[in-house]
């Protein structure tokens, strides 16, 4: 049987559900850690759209906000045949925990495994600078 095609990755920030939430859902604060440009409209049906430095762009739609628990939104690449606009699925869970927030990301729906190490590769390295933004840090210019 063939590995399933799913991106998991966990990370836990020091800080409270509440923070964290905001910078998954609010275009200022998503831009602190990644991309250059975000909009946002955190409700069902809503909007998910983030520019990375000009080099792609993301978009969506929201299907599930749970204020400071849970997001998800569907996910694709402008002008990408293999994972176009709307073609995945990224599910955020935040769970308290004593000090901070765990932080559970699953991306599924992707097309082959290259897509998928990529997308591992690209969580990986925003999820380290979610911790650092939502904890107060600056994680700096993005390089990637």
């Amino acid at each position: 049987m063939a590995e399933p095609l799913i991106v998991r990755r966990e990370v836990q920030i020091a800080a409270p559900p509440a923070t964290v939430f905001a910078f998954l859902a609010d275009p200022d604060k998503i831009v602190r850690w990644m991309g250059t440009e975000a909009m946002t409209e955190p409700h069902p049906g809503g909007l998910y759209l983030l520019n990375l430095a000009g080099r792609a762009t993301a978009r969506g739609q929201f299907t599930e906000v749970v204020p400071v628990h849970r997001l998800a939104y569907s996910f694709g690449w402008e002008g990408n045949d293999q994972t176009p606009p709307g073609s995945s699925l990224v599910e955020i869970d935040l769970v308290e925990e004593s000090g901070g927030t765990r932080v559970k990301l699953t991306h599924s729906g992707l097309a082959d495994r290259e897509i998928c190490d990529s997308h591992e590769k690209g969580w990986t390295h925003y999820l380290s600078r979610l911790a650092i933004a939502a904890a107060g840090g600056d994680p700096g210019p993005d390089k990637m």
